[in-house]
């Protein structure tokens, strides 16, 4: 094409031999498509011999017009995404052919007139292309157009038309674009969280390692695992990551043609809004929803934490794909806002699982509603009837915690039952359904404490938590409850008045709870305490000082 213009420029062929062949780089020989003007030219000539050129000039133009104003009708038998193509390069064709003729006809067309198509054609384009890029609902179909619209721009642009309507149009319906894509990603989304299993993800093989695991810098080590090897997420996590990967890859192949400044920011502004809007608020969705059980909601919440480590990935990605050389990103040390986002919705689906792993303690622990558990005569050497089922409980739940959620995790899981069991305990004392309890009672209690104390001790030793969290251990949870039962069983109970005394055994008790709990401790006259008239001496004594205590802690009140 240069050649050819330069050739015309310089006016180095006669008239009858203006034949132009436009030959495409392919094998075939009928690729090869010839643009001839002699026609053209002959009929100049003869107008010109006949010496009515003019009237041949106001001919070629007054048809030329009636030409474009027909090319610019869009078919009404096609859809416009089935049309584009033949449309557009249709009026390509026609403005290269009158930039030849403005060039190569010896004044049949003149600048301005050039000019004025020109400008007939953008205004009628630019209505047009906002027209149907509004309709679209498919952002393939939208993406297409526009590459297509692009594509006409910059060919046009070679012969120097002005081409920036075109541009605005491409620019002006970018946001259009990529609510689409934002759709189609969510369903895309969706549909890998309907297909989730909610397991951890087995990986077999090197090359599954490297497509599902480095393929997104999710690994948490540069050395490569042993196979098989189990992966701290499940399979909706690989999958989210190839949606994003195949969205930003999108945005790019819109903005990089026909966008006229620095479009890398654009790029990480829709991607930080896919995350946040479509990824994130997805999940979310799925954790706030009624029927998500304890195992999905880990899981999930497993998935957060991985999807946040992948984020410093989808920046590179999206840098690499932009043009931005990776040195850019590690110096300014960028990282996407949808990070943090991530990272609060994974605390806040902790918060979630805890409530829902609450809920399932709650259905074990019926403490008031069982009037024998608070007036029983029976010692029970092994506990309660609720706390062997409630310790099979727990010690599943933290197997399947330490397996799938990080260590800081587990020991949220585990610090949020114990505490939720060990207000279960001083509610069901402080409980209006209770109106009375005796000593038996504490002591079965009692019972139930230290085999869960021996669980705590047990899960926060063998989970390897000691080095990372010395000053509050999984017993810890419990010393609410523990010092109210030593209290509630201490031969001399007033001591609790004693600062000294308090602030050393008692120091997890609260006054007010306190004196409620003990206006409800009544003895039978079989009881620990007895009746006055028992003869033994150490009950007798452990009953004053108890009454001893109330009255203080009235007085106090």
């Amino acid at each position: 094409m240069e050649r050819q213009r330069k050739a015309e420029d310089q006016n180095v062929v006669g008239v009858e031999e203006r034949v132009y062949t436009l030959d495409v780089d392919e094998d075939d020989e009928d690729s090869a498509m010839k643009f001839d003007l002699t026609p053209l030219y002959r009929a100049c000539h003869i107008y010109g011999c006949l010496g009515i050129l003019e009237q041949f000039h106001v001919y070629y133009f007054t048809n030329r017009s009636a030409q474009l104003k027909s090319d610019l009708e869009i078919s009404s038998s096609q859809s416009f995404v089935e049309s584009y193509q033949t449309f557009l390069a249709q009026i390509v064709g026609y403005f290269i052919v009158e930039d030849r003729v403005l060039r190569t006809g010896g004044g049949l067309l003149v600048p301005d007139q050039v000019d004025n198509m020109w400008e007939t054609a953008i205004t009628r384009l630019t209505l047009l292309l906002n027209a149907q890029f509004s309709q679209m609902k498919s952002a393939t179909n939208h993406l297409k157009v526009k590459e297509y619209v692009t594509l006409l721009s910059w060919s046009l642009l070679q012969y120097g038309y002005d081409i920036e309507s075109l541009l605005d149009v491409v620019d002006n319906n970018r946001d259009k674009f990529h609510l689409l894509l934002m759709a189609e990603c969510r369903e895309q989304t969706i549909e890998a969280l309907n297909h989730d299993t909610y397991e951890l993800m087995v990986i077999k093989k090197e090359s599954d390692y490297e497509s599902n695991v480095l393929s997104f810098g999710l690994q948490t080590t540069d050395i490569m695992p042993a196979f098989p090897y189990v992966a701290p997420f499940s399979s909706m996590v690989p999958e989210m990551c190839q949606i994003v990967k195949s969205f930003i890859k999108s945005c790019v192949d819109y903005l990089s043609y026909g966008a006229r400044d620095y479009f890398f920011d654009v790029v990480i502004r829709y991607l930080n809004n896919f995350l946040i809007e479509v990824i994130n608020e997805t999940l979310l969705n799925t954790i706030n929803s009624s029927n998500i059980s304890v195992s999905h909601a880990m899981q999930i919440a497993a998935n957060f934490t991985s999807l946040e480590r992948a984020c410093d990935f989808f920046l590179k990605n999206a840098a690499q794909q932009s043009g931005i050389p990776l040195r850019f990103i590690d110096k300014s040390q960028m990282t996407l806002s949808a990070k943090a986002v991530l990272q609060t919705s994974r605390d806040a689906t902790y918060i979630t699982l805890l409530g829902l792993v609450n809920a399932e303690i709650d259905e074990y622990m019926n403490l008031t509603e069982s009037v024998t558990l608070w007036t029983t005569e029976e010692t029970k050497q092994n506990g309660n009837e609720y706390i062997s089922e409630l310790i099979l409980y727990l010690d599943s739940l933290m197997s399947t915690a330490q397996q799938v959620l990080p260590l800081d995790a587990m020991y949220k899981v585990g610090i949020g039952a114990l505490e939720h069991i060990n207000n279960t305990i001083i509610s069901a004392f402080l409980s209006d359904s209770v109106k009375r309890f005796n000593a038996t009672s504490v002591m079965n209690i009692g019972v139930d404490l230290k085999l869960l104390e021996n669980f705590a001790d047990e899960r926060f030793y063998s989970s390897g938590l000691e080095g990372m969290y010395k000053a509050s251990s999984f017993r810890d949870c419990l010393v609410e409850s523990k010092q109210l039962i030593n209290l509630l069983s201490s031969s001399q109970p007033e001591n609790f008045m004693n600062p000294v005394i308090r602030e050393k055994n008692y120091y997890a008790l609260d006054y007010k709870k306190v004196s409620t709990i003990c206006d409800k401790f009544k003895d039978s006259a079989d009881g620990i305490f007895g009746s006055l008239s028992n003869k033994n001496t150490k009950q007798t004594a452990k009953k004053k000082s108890m009454e001893v205590l109330k009255k203080r802690l009235k007085d106090f009140n």
